[in-house]
């Protein structure tokens, strides 16, 4: 047997989670397998893996996720299923600072709800690992009791945190005699699980088989033929969709949900094994993304939104009625009406929208306005601009410790609102910031808030394009810290974000950062689409997605490459930072 270390990492909220470490038998390894157990249970749990696998030239680690083995926190709890996704970021971050394994030399084998974690994070983080095995990926639970679903949801909202306990038992798990005995005895074994995380599980899991061909990490399913804990229809579902052109389904008869501590899993294993060897065997691949929006996806369903409904359809009577009813929204709502006016994408109804104080006429309006800020959009968005601020300010910090000059810009600030209000938290202040911005509405807003902030002294406002290259080049005095938010979600043409991002990239010398954000998914696109109009002279809101996977192909092309990121516990919003690297 492989020789285990028992070690612990800290996460972004400070928990030390635990994690066991199989070093590889050669001194400098030729990859990472990183193990994700299921839920209710830990990572002594696979660690039969570390063996069986048969891989000894690669070292393994295996986490106890919080909340469970010999990880902290109450039992089956995490604050989100995004923070759970985020502590799997952190985790991968953490092998290759410790071990020097970089994530493109990294495999990663997950098994029920840790696939599902998994999946989510190759959805939301883009992460360039080699390839993943998913096991039994539990992407949607059968839960018994007739809307046992709506019922819990209802119970949550009402009671806040409470648990509910697995009805699984160990012989629906598995046939193996051992596993279902070990299981029985012990005590590190999970039975609650926190009735949020059970709720997001369900949530995350529909968006991301919805959403899979947004992944392009090589993919080998693992599907258990006779699970009694999960359905089969979206685990088929996900692997059709998948984005990635090297991909492998395997359904195992007679296999129970626990498929790698099933009784003949040796069948599963030297699959999985086959399939890694494979991919090592070969250089990191990732299908190009940079001309999805001329052939992709995401390029197909812009075109769908932008195509109009027949008006006397079902949808298109659906529609005309809700374009009205913001229309009457807009008579009562200060926000409504802001956007009617200068576009609900505008720098003012983004700095209305950071502002977040309902406003309107009487208290029937107030409240209108109040609902209209309170959309999941709206609060994706406030949240993005705490990412925004938490990642300028780290990138400051960065810059301070290597004794580089902190000079700002900002190619497309709206008002500037999440700049000068990050400032706020920083220990330190930028040597210089320069905010542009193609509107004069809001050069003239920003300016004013520059005053109201008392930063003239550090800061300035211009008029400028963001996609004109030549004169992103000549900014001076040159900038460390480029910002670019908000704008590249608008625009769904690449070539003038790839003229954009050459701009930022011949202005920032090596060393410096950008700070660029994302839109990988939303859930109100069609109303965004049919409903609203954009700051282009009243035109219907169009936006075209572009996946996490293609903004970092895009920067990465420029000249940057992505070290951290930040997305909301919805999965629309994502804000990441990028170092500029030698050419």
């Amino acid at each position: 047997m492989r020789a285990v270390q028992e070690k612990s990492f800290q996460t972004h909220d400070g928990v030390s989670l635990f994690y066991r470490h199989w070093p590889a038998a050669s001194e400098k390894p030729q990859g990472a397998i990183v193990l994700f157990h299921r839920g209710h249970e830990h990572s002594g749990r696979m660690a039969h893996l570390a063996d069986e696998l048969d891989l000894p030239d690669f070292a393994v680690f295996a986490w106890d996720a919080r909340g469970h083995g010999r990880s902290p926190g109450e039992r089956g709890f995490s604050p989100s299923l995004a923070t759970s996704v985020r502590d799997v970021q952190t985790f991968v971050d953490h092998i290759a600072s410790t071990y020097g394994i970089a994530v493109e030399d990294m495999a990663v084998v997950a098994q029920s709800v840790g696939a599902v974690l998994v999946a989510t994070w190759a959805h939301d983080y883009a992460p360039k690992i080699r390839c993943m095995v998913l096991a039994s990926p539990a992407f949607k639970v059968k839960l018994y009791v007739p809307f046992a679903r709506p019922g819990l949801k209802l119970q949550h909202a009402l009671r806040g945190k409470f648990f509910v306990n697995s009805y699984v038992k160990p012989q629906f798990l598995t046939h193996d005699p051992a596993r279902i005995e070990s299981y029985r005895a012990d005590p590190l074994i999970t039975r609650p699980i926190a009735v949020n995380i059970l709720l997001d599980l369900y949530e995350a899991a529909e968006r991301v088989v919805a959403d899979a061909r947004a992944i392009t990490v090589p993919t080998q399913l693992l599907i258990s033929g006779a699970d009694w804990v999960v359905h089969h229809g979206p685990q088929h579902r996900f692997y059709e969709r998948l984005g990635t052109p090297i991909k492998e389904r395997h359904v195992l008869p007679g296999f129970y949900h626990d498929t790698l501590g099933e009784f003949g899993r040796a069948a599963a294993v030297q699959k999985a094994r086959k399939f890694i060897l494979e991919r090592f065997a070969e250089p990191l691949n990732r299908p190009s993304l940079l001309d999805a929006d001329r052939m992709g996806f995401t390029r197909d369903e812009a075109d769908e939104l932008a195509s109009p409904l027949p008006a006397l359809s079902p949808r298109g009577i659906y529609w005309t009625l809700t374009r009205l009813s913001m229309r009457i929204g807009g008579l009562l709502s200060e926000g409504v009406a802001l956007g009617h006016r200068t576009g609900f994408d505008s720098g003012s109804t983004l700095d209305y929208v950071y502002r977040n104080k309902p406003q309107g006429k009487g208290p029937l309006g107030r409240m209108i306005d109040g609902n209209y800020l309170e959309s999941i959009g709206w609060r994706g968005i406030r949240q993005r601009k705490l990412h925004l601020e938490e990642l300028l300010r780290d990138a400051m910090a960065r810059l301070e410790a290597k004794n580089v000059p902190t000079r700002v810009i900002d190619i497309a600030a709206g008002h500037g609102r999440y700049v000068l209000e990050a400032l706020d938290g920083a220990s330190t202040k930028p040597d210089s910031i320069l905010l542009r911005d193609y509107s004069d509405l809001n050069v003239e807003a920003g300016t004013n808030l520059i005053s109201e902030k008392r930063l003239a002294n550090i800061a300035t406002f211009a008029k400028g394009d963001a996609f004109d290259r030549d004169d992103l080049a000549a900014v001076q005095p040159k900038p460390t810290l480029g910002i670019v938010s908000g704008l590249y979600e608008l625009f769904p043409d690449n070539t003038l974000v790839r003229r954009s991002l050459a701009g930022l990239a011949a202005a920032i010398e090596p060393g410096g950062y950008l700070l660029y954000t994302g839109q990988p998914w939303h859930p109100q696109l069609e109303l965004i689409a049919r409903a609203l109009t954009s700051h282009r002279g009243g035109q219907a809101w169009i936006m075209r997605r572009r996946t996490q996977a293609e903004m970092d192909q895009l920067v990465e092309a420029a000249g940057f490459r992505k070290i951290e990121q930040r997305i909301d516990q919805w999965g629309i919003f994502t804000v990441s930072l990028a170092r500029r690297v030698a050419p």
